[in-house]
């Protein structure tokens, strides 16, 4: 079942209050720890949210204004700088401007009429509610990615499902890829050609999925979309 927008920011305010409740506790030394992403330190992960959040809400508000704008100044040039430019803040630096973003986006969110959802934007030239989705995605993949206690095991089934259809133009070509979850009576099925299975608890298939766990038993996986 699709998920009202009212059930999506609901999951989405479950998300940074786990997440804030985290960075209260976060250092220095571990804010210039790695993260589980290859060359990025958590101070990359949580600049990413950081900029990303101030992003989404200037999406936001231009959208109510009858108006779309790029996500980032400067393009993917741009975005990447300003991780960069980011990273190596202090803790309390990090954790300031990860929670004003998320402050601000849930201001302007607060403030989309029901039938504002739908209002176009410039993130994949879609409507509103897209970016929204795409933030639920950032905020529990990254945090997970950030390794602070947070991991993919974690993850809800709204949100292993909601990932899994997002992924879905991942699945391999030449074979029927399907995802039979031991702890789940759902399964997902893509492409045509001999079968692939994939088994596992929903939270492997679904890291799995997003490039976060290996099986060198499977096909390799196409692009992000």
């Amino acid at each position: 079942m699709a998920l009202t927008s009212e059930e999506l920011r609901a999951n989405i305010a479950a998300g940074h209050e786990r997440l804030a409740k985290r960075l209260v506790e976060l250092t220095d030394d571990e804010a210039r720890g790695p993260s589980a992403l290859p060359g990025w330190s958590r101070g990359h992960v949580l600049t990413h949210l950081e900029n990303l959040g101030r992003a989404f809400r200037r999406q936001a508000e231009y959208a109510l204004a009858g108006k779309t704008i790029e996500v980032y100044d400067g393009g993917r040039p741009g975005r990447d700088a300003g991780i960069e430019a980011g990273a190596g803040r202090s803790a309390a630096e990090l954790r300031e401007g990860v929670l004003d973003s998320i402050h601000g986006l849930e201001e302007s969110w607060a403030q989309v009429p029901e039938d504002g959802w739908q209002r176009p934007v410039r993130y994949r030239e879609g409507p509103l509610l897209g970016t929204v989705f795409c933030w639920w995605r950032e905020v529990e993949i990254h945090f997970a990615d950030a390794d602070l206690g947070y991991r993919t095991d974690d993850w809800s089934p709204e949100f292993c499902a909601h990932v899994l259809e997002f992924l879905a133009p991942r699945a391999p070509e030449g074979v029927r890829l399907v995802l039979r979850p031991v702890d789940d009576p759902r399964e997902w099925a893509w492409g045509s050609g001999p079968e692939a299975e994939a088994r596992g608890r929903l939270t492997e298939l679904t890291a799995w999925m997003a490039g976060r766990r290996e099986d060198g038993s499977l096909p390799a996986l196409g692009p992000w979309p």
